[in-house]
């Protein structure tokens, strides 16, 4: 079975390839630190520092694999893949919602860099399925648990 593709921009890349260094680096370190000196409590059957320490030990360990994996996996697209004709992932798209006349904009990324907080949106999202691969003045349907909204694309740049 093979692994599923990782979609990264550049600045993607980097973020990851920052957080496994610094897990690898920094929160190993800490968190074995954390485990020594709650071993030097005594009796770790009924200790809790030891029990969260083990605990948070094992989220780094299985965060490191998942990065590593995805890193493997991962395909970058360059700006000079990013065709401004037509909605890819890179994009920073402009919508304006139909019904209501707001404005948005969202960058289309891969799901492993998707910050819907910071209007970066995964291309396997409601939005980012249904504008991928479209262009500029074309309306688009989004189905949502609350009904279908309506987006015109103002605009795509990088």
């Amino acid at each position: 079975m093979s692994d599923k593709e990782v979609l990264l921009t550049p600045d993607g890349l980097k973020r990851l390839e920052t957080e496994l260094e610094e897990l690898k680096s920094i929160k190993r370190r800490e968190v074995a630190e954390r485990i020594k000196v709650a071993i030097g409590y005594g009796d770790i059957s009924e200790n809790s520092e030891y029990e969260d320490a083990k605990n948070e030990q094992a989220f780094i360990e299985g965060r490191i694999i998942t990065l590593e994996k995805m890193l493997r996996n991962a395909r970058i697209i360059n700006n000079d893949e990013i065709d401004l004709e037509t909605v890819s992932i890179g994009s920073t798209v402009i919508v304006e919602d139909m019904e209501f006349g707001d404005s948005m904009q969202y960058t289309i990324v891969g799901t492993a860099e998707s910050d819907p907080l910071n209007n970066k949106i995964s291309n396997e999202s409601p939005v980012g399925r249904a504008i991928i691969g479209k262009k500029k003045g074309m309306t688009v349907e989004v189905n949502v648990p609350a009904g279908i909204i309506q987006y015109k694309i103002v605009d795509i740049k990088m």
